[in-house]
């Protein structure tokens, strides 16, 4: 028999090595190979008979009959939004968030949902005692609910208790990093433990049509931790945002195979668990006083969803031979010195010995191109110290050559900010405006700073 041979997998990207060293020459992560007994790891170079051996696999045509996937609504709108409708039968989640955000409260109240209304739930906590969750869930309201809840975090012990029974409708695993499989050697945590959890659990989830959803942690960068391939096993994938110091969360779709990706869905963390936001514009917009400069407001577009966020800026002025500093927070900070060189060079304002802070009221990240002439007004704003009207949204992508570009969805972001009685649009020229919001088109930013500057 073989001798087991060892090999290193880094935890950040899954590449094996055959020896240990301080760097993944893969990734390029410091310390990230762990130790793993696998099986023997020389490549296999036994040639196959590419004629025989295998079986035949049907073809089929583009235009066959396609039947859509059900949909299991849970009830709570924000939830089934970001889902496209709800969970899909024989589907698999990923959902990863800071620890604390709420996702297991998110789940829970899901969960919670379904089992009553008739559907089978069985929720397996690997990081939390069974009492531990029957605490939480009647702190939430949910204890008289008929989900059926374990605590374990062996693979096969979960998959041969479910398959003495009917199949779960519903069947959620927190976390995929506790899980353990025995045909796998290494620690629960592990690259190939994940991986090789995930996908016995996918494929029992496929093959008894049970809607599985997997909790995933985060690395300190926010992304889901573990092997990337564990994102493609799935079909779908969410992201659960927002700062533990603001009671306001974001469930974002960033992968959905049954349905458009980028959708969100907006709760608010209070005593009795997650609650609905059913208006989220009127959330990310503080009050705003007559007469404040730097504060501009931004229609977001979150996939079909438009979102009116404030967007505010302060100018410093400093002393002669200071180094200007600059913060951004809930934008990109490179889009931000890119919107600060084309005022200077195409629009001659100067903002290099100013410090400069722009901040997303709410705690909201911004990641819609078309806040770049909001971003523009906020600042222009705040260094001239000329406020923008109060009754005024601006949006529209700035391009390095100073043209304000068209951006999409222009009538779907001006019908929003008509809903909360705004009307006025600054925008890119082509707009067009109607009754209720009334435009002003510039082709450059120039064309915004002699605007708002009263130059013509």
């Amino acid at each position: 028999m073989a001798k087991p041979q060892k090999r290193y997998v880094c935890q950040s990207c899954g590449s094996v090595a055959s020896r240990w060293q301080g760097q993944c020459v893969d990734c390029s992560e410091w310390n990230t190979l762990v130790e793993e007994v696998g099986g023997n790891v020389t490549p296999f170079q036994a040639k196959h008979n590419l004629q025989s051996g295998g079986r035949a696999i049907a073809l089929i045509g583009l235009d066959a009959e396609v039947t859509l996937p059900e949909r299991m609504a849970t009830g709570i709108a924000e939830l089934d939004r970001a889902m496209g409708g709800g969970f899909v039968e024989a589907s698999a989640t990923l959902i990863g968030g800071d620890p604390g955000i709420g996702k297991s409260t998110l789940l829970l109240q899901a969960a919670a949902e379904l089992a009553r209304r008739g559907q089978r739930v069985v929720y397996v906590s690997g990081e939390e005692a069974a009492d531990q969750v029957r605490l939480r869930a009647r702190r939430l309201g949910l204890g008289d609910a008929p989900v059926e809840l374990a605590a374990a975090t062996s693979t096969r012990d979960i998959l041969t208790t479910l398959g003495q029974g009917p199949p779960p409708a519903m069947l959620v695993i927190d976390s995929i990093q506790t899980m353990h499989s025995d045909l796998i050697e290494g620690a629960p945590g592990t690259v190939s433990q994940v991986r090789a959890s995930a996908q016995e659990l996918i494929r029992f989830a496929k093959e008894r049509g049970s809607a599985l959803v997997l909790v995933g942690h985060v690395t300190k960068d926010g992304s889901i931790a573990g092997p990337r391939v564990l994102e493609h096993m799935v079909d779908t994938v969410l992201s659960f945002e927002g700062e533990r110091s603001h009671q306001y969360r974001i469930l974002r779709a960033i992968k959905n195979r049954f349905g458009g990706t980028d959708e969100i869905g907006v709760f608010s963390m209070e005593t009795g668990g997650l609650s609905e936001v059913a208006n989220p514009s009127a959330l990310f917009l503080t009050h705003r006083e007559e007469g404040m400069t730097g504060s501009t407001v931004f229609p977001a577009l979150e996939g079909t969803r438009p979102v009116l966020v404030e967007v505010q800026a302060l100018v410093v002025r400093l002393a002669s031979g200071a180094t200007p500093r600059r913060a951004v927070v809930g934008w990109d900070s490179g889009r931000l010195a890119m919107i600060l060189a084309v005022l200077e060079a195409r629009c001659g304002l100067s903002f290099s010995t100013c410090e400069v802070y722009l901040n997303i009221a709410g705690g909201y990240r911004v990641q819609d191109p078309a806040a770049d002439l909001a971003v523009a007004a906020a600042l222009i704003s705040a260094l001239s110290e000329r406020p923008v009207p109060a009754d005024a949204v601006a949006f529209g992508e700035i391009a390095l050559s100073g043209e304000v570009r068209p951006v999409a969805h222009a009538a779907l972001r001006m019908k929003e900010a008509a809903k909360l009685g705004f009307e006025r649009a600054m925008g890119p020229a082509a707009t067009k405006g109607d009754r209720a919001m009334k435009v002003s088109g510039f082709k450059t930013l120039g064309a915004l700073v002699d605007h708002m500057l009263g130059r013509g």
